[in-house]
C-alpha cells in the first residue's frame, strides 16, 4: 500500500515537472526535478520509519505471548501424588519460561541414582530420613532443596476390619526400608499392637519389638509391594503415596493414621532432592517456589482428602 502511495506521489511530481517543463526554461525543469527527488526521499524516510515501528510492535506482541525460554528441568518422581502435583506445576513454570519434564519411577532406588549420576536434575518422592539413610548406605551426595508436603502413614484393613479382631498368628505387612519400617512400627505401637524398645525411635526394626500381646507376625516387604498383599494379610501399613495408588485415602479408608502434630508427620516431609551443589540452581529454585505456592497448596488440599498435606515451615 505504501509503495502504491509513493508511486502516486512520484507520478504526480513527474507529471507536474513535465507540464511546467513544456512552458519553462531548462532551469525550471532542473528545479522541478530537484523538488521531485526531495519529495521521494521524504516519502522513503517516512515509509522506513513506519516499517521499523511496525516491526517493533510485532516483536513486542510475540514477547508478550511467549515468555523467554529459560531451559528444561528434569524430575524423577513417584506416580502418586508426586508426578500428579508436578503436572500441576508444569503449566505455571511454562508461563515463566521453564519446560518441566517429569518421568515416573515405581521404586525408591532409581530416582536417587539418576540424580546422583546427573541424568536428572532432581527427584520428588522421598522424605528426609530416607534421603539421609540412602546417602549413608549408597555413598550418594543428595541434598534437600525444599520441603513440599507430607503423607500420613495409615493402617488399612486386609482380611480383618478392626484392630480389635487381631488374633494369634495374624500377619501385618509393613515396608521393609529402614525409615519407613520404623514409621510403620511406631504407628502400630501408638495403636497398642506392639511395644518397642524405648530408644528405638525412627530407626526401629522388628528386632526392637519387646511386647507382642496379640502374637502377630510382621511381614516386611518392599514398599511398592505392601498394598498388593491386602487380600492375604490381616492389615497393611502403607506409605501415603502407595495408599493413594491403591485407591485408599487416610480420611475414608484407614483404621488409624499419624496425626498432624506427631513427630513422624513433621519428620517425614517429602522434598525436592538434588545433587549437592545444585540446590541454588535457577531452575531448581523456580521449581521449589512453584511447588510451595498457594495454587499448588490449594490443589493438594482439594485433591487428596487429607492423604497429602502441604508442608508449612
Amino acid at each position: 500500500m505504501k509503495k502504491k502511495i509513493l508511486t502516486g506521489i512520484l507520478a504526480g511530481v513527474l507529471a507536474i515537472g513535465t507540464l511546467t517543463g513544456c512552458g519553462n526554461s531548462g532551469t525550471d525543469a532542473a528545479e522541478n526535478q530537484a523538488a521531485a527527488d526531495e519529495t521521494a526521499a521524504a516519502a522513503d524516510e517516512t515509509a522506513g520509519a513506519e516499517s521499523a515501528q511496525a516491526t517493533e510492535h510485532a516483536a513486542d506482541a510475540v514477547g508478550e505471548g511467549q515468555p523467554e525460554a529459560k531451559g528444561t528441568i528434569t524430575v524423577a518422581a513417584s506416580a502418586t501424588p508426586h508426578a500428579e502435583i508436578l503436572e500441576q506445576a508444569k503449566a505455571i513454570l511454562a508461563e515463566q519460561g521453564w519446560d518441566l519434564q517429569v518421568t515416573v519411577f515405581d521404586d525408591y532406588v532409581q530416582p536417587n541414582e539418576v540424580v546422583e549420576s546427573g541424568e536428572f536434575d532432581a527427584n520428588y518422592f522421598q522424605h528426609i530420613p530416607y534421603l539421609e539413610d540412602f546417602n549413608e548406605t549408597k555413598g550418594t551426595h543428595l541434598v534437600n532443596a525444599g520441603g513440599v508436603h507430607y503423607e500420613p502413614f495409615g493402617i488399612y484393613p486386609g482380611t480383618k476390619k478392626d484392630l480389635s479382631e487381631l488374633a494369634e498368628g495374624d500377619v501385618i505387612a509393613v515396608p521393609n526400608d529402614t525409615t519407613n519400617e520404623a514409621r510403620a512400627l511406631l504407628l502400630l505401637q501408638a495403636n497398642g499392637v506392639i511395644t518397642l524398645k524405648e530408644d528405638a525411635g525412627l530407626t526401629a526394626t522388628v528386632n526392637d519389638i519387646v511386647e507382642n500381646p496379640y502374637g502377630v507376625e510382621i511381614q516386611e516387604l518392599e514398599a511398592a509391594q505392601v498394598a498388593r498383599v491386602v487380600p492375604e494379610v490381616a492389615f497393611v501399613v502403607l506409605n501415603g503415596n502407595y495408599a493413594l495408588q491403591a485407591g485408599y485415602t487416610v480420611a475414608n479408608d484407614s483404621i488409624a493414621y499419624e496425626t498432624n502434630d506427631s513427630e513422624a508427620a513433621q519428620t517425614y516431609v517429602n522434598v525436592i532432592a538434588v545433587k549437592e551443589g545444585n540446590e541454588q540452581n535457577e531452575g531448581i529454585q523456580a521449581l521449589v517456589e512453584v511447588l510451595k505456592s498457594d495454587a499448588i497448596k490449594q490443589y493438594i488440599n482439594d485433591t487428596y482428602n487429607g492423604a497429602v498435606i502441604p508442608f508449612e515451615e
